[in-house]
């Protein structure tokens, strides 16, 4: 069983920067893929990132791709997901997800994962 906490979300500028944590409790952390998604108000969930157990590997999604970097620190049980030249597009909340195993190329299928979090809001005003 994983438990996930993001955190870092808020109201930002056009062009601002956040970073999203995620804190997994458990100890198998390490073990897990690590993704984010998002969804905006009357949208699906849309994939953003992911990150291999092993940190060899990330996943971007097209929309967010060269903006937005995740990367994951085992030893704290934490991703994280660094978006830089925030658009009011990106406006949505912020999902924190695991994978026991690996992803690979399905890393942006919402079945792949077995853990949510419960979200964080981010908000990008024009």
């Amino acid at each position: 069983q994983v438990q996930l906490v993001e955190s870092g979300g808020g109201l930002v500028q056009a062009g601002g920067s956040l970073r999203l944590s995620c804190a997994a409790s458990g100890r198998t952390f390490s073990s897990y893929a690590m993704g984010w998604f998002r969804q905006a108000p009357g949208k699906e969930r849309e994939f953003v990132a992911a990150i291999s157990w092993s940190v060899s590997s990330t996943y971007y999604g097209d929309s967010v791709k060269g903006r937005f970097t995740i990367s994951r620190d085992n030893a704290k049980n934490t991703v994280y997901l660094q978006m830089n030249s925030l658009k009011p597009e990106d406006t949505a909340a912020y999902y924190c997800a695991a994978a026991h195993g690996v992803v690979g190329e399905d890393a942006h299928l919402l079945g792949m994962y077995d853990y949510w979090g419960q979200g964080t809001q981010v908000t990008v005003s024009s």
